[in-house]
């Protein structure tokens, strides 16, 4: 079986004029980066990936995780993490409650518990659970978002723009941070940006889309 991400031949179309082609295997850890200019379809490759895509999109081609092909899998169980320029926590939630939000179902409340506050180690916001989202500044939530995310311990992750908000010192630290807690887990990592220091720093191939 081939551990990894395959985008197999995908095609993705609208209003019968070719938008994305791409057909790429992305390796456990390794990193496949799609760059272009806004408008391009970079986030609509994701958008296939997630089993997102719109309607008014035609997609022909398959998406293989691990082997398995899951193009036709409901969104919710293909195992696939997504991280956006959002960081899109739930500001009625505490911080704990967010990652708690983010593990798979079951467990006792104090196994649930250690794993959030282990969560909140990693990434050096210890003592964090009991926080306001609203009281945590850009890069910490940018860190937050990253472990819920990783808790519900996906099989790929998905980066679209996720470091175009964060000012240029906080970028490469959250960047970094990004790529080595996912290499850590041998996820692939399938990154659309229109940033080249995003590009260059993911550190794998990288695909070039031109507008139409």
């Amino acid at each position: 079986m081939d551990k990894g991400l395959t985008l197999s031949d995908v095609q993705i179309h609208k209003d019968n004029k070719p938008l994305v082609g791409v057909s790429r295997h992305i390796a456990p850890g390794e990193v496949l980066t799609i760059m272009g200019p806004s408008g391009v379809g970079k986030s609509t490759l994701l958008a296939f990936v997630t089993g997102t895509l719109a309607s008014d999109f035609k997609s022909t081609g398959a998406v293989i995780l691990n082997g398995k092909d899951i193009t036709a899998t409901p969104p919710h169980l293909r195992r696939v993490g997504i991280l956006f320029q959002d960081d899109l926590l739930f500001p009625h939630l505490s911080v704990g409650a967010n990652l708690s939000f983010g593990l798979p179902p079951g467990g006792s409340k104090s196994a649930r518990n250690a794993k959030v506050d282990e969560a909140l180690q990693e990434v050096g916001l210890d003592g964090f659970a009991d926080r306001d989202p609203a009281t945590l500044s850009g890069g910490q939530k940018a860190r937050v978002a990253l472990m819920r995310m990783l808790l519900s311990e996906p099989c790929a992750l998905l980066l679209d723009e996720p470091f175009s908000r964060l000012d240029t010192a906080l970028r490469a630290q959250v960047r970094e941070m990004v790529f080595a807690r996912a290499k850590a887990r041998a996820l692939p990592i399938l990154m659309v940006t229109h940033d080249a220091e995003d590009a260059q720093a993911a550190g794998g191939d990288i695909i070039v889309l031109e507008a139409n």
